[in-house]
């Protein structure tokens, strides 16, 4: 019943819920976090994806995963171009 009810909790407040990738350290999300601010905050294309794969270390799946997980707690967000943009730190939107 507990498990049920901490199910349904975390299905109503999703983003509080995100896990971090599996094999991935709090390091890496920094890493990758710098990495896609150096390149303009957004990941579009093969241009984008390589030099933050060289940047942090990490492949492509780790790269896309931890999109994933900054999209979930509404730090990032897709593009219509179906890229991801952050959102967050030196990415923050202008005011």
């Amino acid at each position: 019943m507990k498990r049920a009810f901490a199910a349904l909790l975390c299905l109503s407040l999703s983003a509080a819920c995100a896990l971090p990738p599996e094999g991935t350290t709090e390091e890496d999300r920094a890493n990758y976090d710098s990495a896609v601010a150096s390149i303009g905050c957004t990941l579009q294309y093969e241009s984008d994806y390589a030099p933050v794969e060289l940047q942090t270390g990490l492949t492509r799946e780790q790269v896309m995963a931890i999109s994933n997980y900054r999209i979930a707690l509404e730090q990032a967000v897709r593009t219509p171009e179906g890229g991801v943009r952050l959102t967050t730190g030196p990415c923050a939107p202008a005011a």
